[in-house]
C-alpha cells in the first residue's frame, strides 16, 4: 500500500531565476498547482541573462512539449526543431586558407536561440503559485526545527521554507552551505573547498554577436553566413552560428592553456575587451574567420571555469540542479539543456501527489540518482571534445605534420563523431520516468521498514 496524496504540501524555495530556476519553477506550477508554493529568489533587480546564443538537443526540446512550450519554442529558434542539420567543421590554423575537414549532420539538429528570447518565453509561463523576490542573494541557509530552513540573503533578510534548491549558478552559495554543513559522514572534509570552489580550465573564451548583413556586406561567400561553423586549430577553435532566424551572428572562441588548468584566475571572469585583441588571437587562422572577427562588435572575454565533480546533488531536503551542480564546458552545447533536464526530474517529483514534507528526501535521492551519472558524464565528454577540436586529446592528432596529417585527421573525426552518442540515449522524459519508478519503489519499501 502506497502513502496517502492526502498530505498538505509544503513550500519550495528556488534561489536563481536563471534557465534551471524558471524552468524548476514552471514545473512545479504545471504539475502541483497551488498544492506547492514557490519562492523564486533572484539576486538582480529583474530576471535577465547574460550571454546571447544558446543550444537546445532533442531530448531537451521534449520536455517543451511535456510543458506546453514547444510551438512558442519552435518560433524563436533559427531552424525548425525537426529538421536535419548539423555543423561544418574545418581546420582553419591555414592564413592562407583552411579546408573543410568534416560536416556532422543530425537527424534532428540543435535548435539554436537567443538565450534572452528562451528566458522571456519561460518568464510568461511563471504560475501563479510562483513568487519573485528580487535583490535577494543568498549567502548561506541553515537548519532549525524539523521541516524547516531559514535563507540568509546579503541584504541582512532571512526567510524560510521547507526546502531548497540551488539554482545560484556556478558560484553557488547553495552548493558551499551544503558541503560545509554535510559533516564527516557524507563528505571528506577535506575535499570541501575542492566541491565548494569552482576550478578554472585554463580557457579563455571570446564571445560576440553582430548583425548577418555586416559579414555579408564584407565577404558575402562566407562559410558561417547559413551555417554552424567550427573552425579549428592547435590549442584554439571558433563556434559561430546564425541567431534570431538568421539575422544575426554569434561567435564563441576559444584559447587554451593546458598547463593553467586548475590553477587560481587573477582578476575579474569576464570582462569587455577590443575587437583588436579578439582578431589578434586568430590571426593566422584562415581569411573566413578573420572576415568574420573583423565584423564582431562588443567582444568579451570570459575566463571558462567548471565545477569539480561532486558526489552528491542532495542532502536531507537540499538539491542541487544545473551549474550549481555541473558547471561544464560548452563544448556539446549541452549546459542549458542539462539544466532544464534537472529541473524537470526534479520538479515532477516534488509536484508528484506521492511526496509529502515527511518524504521529501526519497524524491530528492530519485531525482539524484537518475541525473547524477549521466550529467557528469556528459561534462566529461563536453570535456575531451574540446581538446579534440583543438588537436589536444592524448594519443590522437596534434597539429604536428608527420607526413600522414589526412589519416590521423580521419581517426580523430571518427572519435569526435562517436562523442554524440549521449544524444540519442532515451530522453528527458524517460529519466522521469524512472525517477518516478524508483520513487514508489523507495516509498513502498519505507512503509514496509515502518519509517
Amino acid at each position: 500500500m502506497l502513502l496517502s496524496s492526502d498530505t498538505p504540501k509544503f513550500r519550495v524555495a528556488i534561489c536563481g531565476a536563471g534557465i534551471g530556476g524558471l524552468v524548476l519553477a514552471i514545473t512545479i506550477g504545471k504539475f502541483a498547482g497551488s498544492g506547492i508554493h514557490i519562492d523564486l529568489y533572484e539576486a538582480h533587480d529583474a530576471i535577465t541573462t547574460a550571454g546571447a546564443g544558446i543550444t537546445l538537443w532533442p531530448r531537451t526540446m521534449e520536455i517543451m512539449k511535456e510543458l506546453g512550450m514547444y510551438d512558442e519554442m519552435s518560433r524563436i529558434t533559427t531552424r525548425p526543431p525537426s529538421a536535419s542539420h548539423g555543423s561544418i567543421c574545418r581546420k582553419s590554423n591555414v592564413p592562407e586558407g583552411g579546408f573543410e575537414w568534416f560536416h556532422h549532420i543530425f537527424e534532428h539538429g540543435p535548435s539554436n536561440m537567443h538565450r534572452q528570447h528562451l528566458v522571456a518565453l519561460f518568464k510568461r509561463h511563471l504560475s501563479s503559485s510562483c513568487t519573485v523576490h528580487f535583490n535577494k542573494r543568498l549567502t548561506e541557509y541553515d537548519t532549525q526545527s524539523p521541516g524547516s530552513l531559514v535563507l540568509h540573503f546579503a541584504d541582512d533578510s532571512t526567510a524560510t521554507t521547507n526546502v531548497l534548491v540551488g539554482a545560484d549558478g556556478i558560484r553557488s552559495a547553495v552548493r558551499k552551505t551544503l558541503f560545509e554543513i554535510a559533516g564527516p559522514g557524507i563528505v571528506d572534509p577535506s575535499k570541501i573547498r575542492h566541491y565548494s570552489d569552482p576550478s578554472w580550465t585554463g580557457t579563455l573564451v571570446y564571445r560576440s554577436v553582430f548583425p548577418a548583413e555586416k559579414l555579408s556586406k564584407l565577404d558575402p561567400n562566407n562559410v558561417a553566413l547559413k551555417n554552424l561553423m567550427l573552425f579549428c586549430g592547435k590549442g584554439k577553435h571558433i563556434v559561430s552560428y546564425p541567431l534570431a532566424q538568421g539575422t544575426h551572428i554569434n561567435i564563441v572562441a576559444f584559447v587554451s592553456d593546458e598547463q593553467k588548468a586548475g590553477t587560481p584566475f587573477e582578476g575579474h571572469w569576464a570582462s569587455d575587451v577590443s575587437p583588436e585583441e579578439l582578431e589578434e588571437v586568430y590571426q593566422d587562422f584562415e581569411p573566413d574567420v578573420k572576415h568574420l572577427l573583423k565584423c564582431a562588435e562588443k567582444p568579451s572575454r570570459w575566463a571558462l571555469h567548471v565545477v569539480n565533480e561532486l558526489p552528491l546533488f542532495t542532502c536531507d531536503r537540499v538539491a542541487l540542479i544545473g551549474d550549481a551542480s555541473h558547471a561544464m564546458t560548452p563544448h556539446f552545447g549541452a549546459g542549458a539543456g542539462q539544466s532544464i533536464e534537472d529541473a524537470f526530474v526534479l520538479g515532477r517529483l516534488l509536484a508528484h501527489p506521492l511526496t509529502t514534507l515527511s518524504n521529501v528526501p526519497a524524491a530528492l535521492k530519485a531525482y539524484q540518482d537518475v541525473r547524477l551519472t549521466f550529467v557528469q558524464s556528459i561534462a566529461r565528454g563536453s570535456e575531451r571534445h574540446g581538446h579534440m577540436l583543438q588537436f589536444c586529446l592524448p594519443g590522437y592528432y596534434d597539429g604536428t605534420d608527420r607526413g600522414n596529417t589526412q589519416e590521423e585527421m580521419e581517426i580523430l573525426k571518427e572519435k569526435i563523431l562517436g562523442q554524440w552518442d549521449w544524444e540519442g540515449e532515451g530522453g528527458a522524459v524517460a529519466e522521469w520516468v524512472r525517477a518516478e519508478s524508483q520513487l514508489r519503489e523507495d516509498l513502498c519499501q519505507q512503509r514496509e521498514n515502518g519509517a
